[in-house]
């Protein structure tokens, strides 16, 4: 087993919903504390090293990942002890059905749940819609539901377990988008520990990213960044014959529906991409990141996210490639060394 899939292992067995990512949080503190000069916090809960430069007129770099998983909030107890739900974060309704879950109470307690689905038995047809999706827990009625300590704002987070497929490629888990960029700061800032940097480096990760891009704009509003680069997982499109493909590298996203890449920015990005030997795939992909909310504060933040692609995201398993992952990390540790006051004013040239 190696060593990057034990940390695989580790990150995607966190849970954490917009609005609860304390475990998340914690865990993030403890990695990366030993890293850097102090740990900042946002009024949201966005947490982020702070790595101060030595270098004259050193411009700040934000480096952001973001918390959140996608999941479930229970809304409403039914008489018979079943919940129904809102969703955290954009679910098709189809993957949702027969599937096992985690609920927090607010005891504290976490306790398995089930989504139902109809049996062909029972005249099953058409897709439910997320609001009718029985969440059940076993409970007689809702009064036994509440002595456990469920109530109406109660999380629910999908429960499965990392797993190698059988060529040791690539890996099925949930959540990669995004414990993919949580890996990804604390593996940044390992590597880089004790390390001089042109720049003031401020690595982290915001909340509430899956819910609109909320924590991005609290964060950068506390940090003022000169450059702001998320960290993010996206849909793969490779089994429906369209662009990302497992396995194909890292990303070099270039638009997306809340953000097109600056011109010198691209041309900051390919240059560093081709001096370090790093693989990567051209990528427009059709939805967003904390990128799209950054680059619109202040006076206007140069933006970019480096990701990798994932099949199946934002449902309970997800299949990606460990390779992939190593490209990533190589290409935000190389973006981030080259990043010095002249790097950031060609960016910034207009």
């Amino acid at each position: 087993m190696s060593e990057l899939f034990q940390k695989i292992q580790e990150v995607t067995a966190l849970d954490g919903l917009a609005g609860y990512e304390h475990d998340v949080r914690d865990y993030l503190r403890q990695k990366i504390s030993p890293h850097v000069d102090r740990i900042e916090t946002d009024g949201l809960g966005g947490l982020f090293g702070i790595k101060e430069s030595k270098a004259p007129e050193a411009p700040r770099i934000m480096v952001a990942a973001h918390m959140d998983e996608v999941g479930f909030m229970i809304n409403q107890i039914r008489p018979d002890g079943t919940f129904r739900v809102v969703s955290i974060g954009g679910w098709n309704p189809m993957v949702v059905s027969a599937q096992r879950f985690s609920l927090y109470t607010s005891k504290g307690t976490k306790i398995p749940v089930i989504s139902g689905s109809v049996p062909p038995h029972l005249g099953a047809s058409g897709t439910p819609k997320i609001e009718d999706i029985v969440f059940d827990a076993g409970f007689s009625n809702k009064a036994e539901a509440e002595s456990f300590g469920v109530q109406p704002g109660n999380i629910i987070v999908p429960q499965a377990e990392a797993i190698l497929t059988a060529n040791g490629k690539n890996v099925i888990s949930k959540a990669w988008d995004n414990r993919f960029g949580l890996l990804m700061i604390t593996e940044l800032l390992e590597q880089l520990s004790g390390q001089e940097l042109p720049n003031t480096l401020i690595a982290g990760a915001n909340v509430q990213e899956e819910v609109g891009l909320r924590g991005a704009t609290v964060s950068t509003t506390k940090f003022q960044p000169d450059i702001f680069l998320a960290v993010d997982c996206s849909a793969a499109g490779d089994v429906y014959g369209e662009q990302g493909t497992v396995g194909g590298g890292t990303l070099f996203r270039f638009y997306d529906p809340g953000h097109i890449m600056l011109k010198d920015m691209r041309d900051f990005l390919m240059t560093t991409a081709e001096e370090a030997g790093i693989k990567f795939q051209y990528f427009a992909s059709k939805g967003g990141t904390d990128a799209g909310a950054a680059h619109l504060k202040h006076h206007g933040i140069p933006s970019t996210t480096i990701g990798v692609v994932a099949r199946y995201i934002h449902s309970h398993q997800t299949l990606f490639s460990l390779t992939d992952f190593e490209e990533a990390q190589a290409y935000l540790q190389a973006i981030v060394k080259n990043l010095d006051r002249l790097s950031v004013d060609q960016i910034k040239r207009y």
